[in-house]
């Protein structure tokens, strides 16, 4: 089991965690990097600013924990304990909270929450009139929604998180052209900055040393409560968009060895479920609304309100599970090209277009991908492999039942999104591919 303690302020105590994930105004001082700016000028009630940091807490300890060092070299046993404004609210709703990390993430949580004794953050709520805030992660999907959204007419401020300079890039640059076509005064963009920091001289104690863990199956719950965080200082009930294509929440494990969280659930039915029902319990009372929980994602792209703009922006979004990884082959970082994220992408643009994203591998065409000995390759070959079963309605619960009588409507999405696979495949696989998926 691993321990990790927040501070919000030197003076508190250090009860000697693990871990110590200090959140301090004072930067150098913090092993936590977060910018502030993210807020600067906002007021979310405190509840709210709990729940972020809550959240960037259990995202920087997934980041910390290595997987790797656990029995099964998965499920990790982590204890948490967070400052909270309102020790009692909170220990109410930690068993949802608790089932729902565990679900996303597929470790063992701990929550205990201590009363924050840092003071309150103030400022003033953002102009008024905003409708909602859409998560903008610079992937094709949240372009797509935030469009959509936009040609409506509903005023948004969008929403980004970032670690790496490639994300923070991707969502500045898209942004801005979303900026020029609908005008500053109907979109605004919040940048996150949230990660581990580096080891400096003014921590108390620094985090130890190590690898950083890349499976991160919080960042969803990361994701969300920055959301969170803006709405409430919207005032009202404002929705939180989530524009995710259904195909990829229900996420079915391609083989037996991906079965629970081995496979993404960051958008999944039964988590969303979740995070409203712990929501509630905080009083924190704004909707998670993903317009594309029943669309396959070519059945999202091709329904997009403005379809030029979107395929104009189309190349410059990642999809990618590991946008950095091609680096160290000296190829262009973005889109690796054999990652599951990827290959849905490349069949769902095929469904309207040429797909014009440049890619780091080609899975049509590289045939060393489809050699057993390939580690890019698992994801391509376990497809193929896949895509030669028939669908069972029993396959959409393999990863997380799907709450509210929604089974059947999600076993349509998950037929659908594969058979946008296979019209991919069968029409544009090279000679090797070919002869495999015969």
């Amino acid at each position: 089991m691993t321990g990790l303690q927040v501070r919000t302020h030197p003076s508190q105590p250090d009860d000697d965690a693990d871990v110590l994930l200090d959140w301090f105004e004072h930067k150098a001082a913090s092993t936590v990097g977060y910018n502030p700016e993210f807020l600067h000028g906002l007021t979310p009630s405190p509840v709210a600013a709990d729940l972020l940091r809550l959240a960037g807490a259990a995202y920087c300890a997934d980041k910390i924990v290595q997987r790797s060092s656990t029995a099964d070299s998965w499920t990790r046993e982590l204890t948490l304990s967070v400052p909270v404004s309102d020790v009692p609210l909170w220990d109410g709703a930690k068993s949802e909270f608790v089932r729902t990390l565990s679900f996303l993430s597929g470790d063992r949580w701990t929550l205990e929450f201590v009363q924050d004794t840092a003071p309150p953050a103030t400022g003033q709520p953002l102009t008024s009139g905003y409708d909602g805030v859409s998560l903008f992660s610079g992937g094709l999907d949240s372009l797509a929604g935030v469009i959509d959204l936009l040609e409506s007419g509903k005023r948004l401020v969008l929403v980004g998180h970032h670690d790496s300079a490639l994300a923070d890039t991707k969502q500045t640059m898209l942004f801005e052209v979303l900026r020029q076509r609908y005008g500053d005064d109907q979109a605004v963009l919040r940048r996150l900055f949230l990660r581990p920091a580096p080891r400096r001289e003014q921590q108390a104690r620094p985090l130890p040393p190590g690898g950083v863990e890349t499976t991160t199956r919080s960042r969803s719950f990361l994701f969300i409560a920055a959301g969170i965080a803006i709405a409430d200082a919207l005032g009202a009930a404002k929705p939180v968009y989530m524009p995710e294509n259904g195909f990829i929440g229900i996420n079915v494990p391609l083989t037996a060895a991906r079965v629970g969280s081995l496979s993404t659930r960051t958008t999944h039915p039964l988590y969303i479920h979740r995070m409203h029902r712990a929501l509630d319990l905080l009083g924190l009372c704004h909707a998670i609304e993903n317009p594309y929980r029943l669309l396959t994602k070519g059945e999202a792209l091709s329904q997009s309100s403005v379809q030029e703009l979107l395929l104009r922006l189309a190349p410059e979004t990642v999809s990618c599970s590991h946008p950095e990884a091609p680096r160290w082959a000296k190829r262009p970082q973005g889109n690796c090209g054999y990652c599951y994220p990827c290959l849905i992408r490349r069949a769902s643009l095929a469904t309207i277009t040429s797909d014009q994203t440049r890619y780091a591998w080609d899975a049509l065409t590289d045939e060393a991908l489809l050699r057993r000995s390939s580690k890019r390759g698992r994801s391509l070959r376990a497809l193929t492999d896949s895509l030669r079963n028939q669908e069972h309605i029993e396959d959409v619960l393999i990863n997380g039942r799907i709450p509210n009588g929604e089974t059947t409507a999600f076993f349509g999405v998950y037929r659908r999104g594969r058979a946008e696979l296979r019209d991919w495949l069968n029409t544009g696989a090279g000679p090797a591919l070919q002869r495999r998926l015969l």
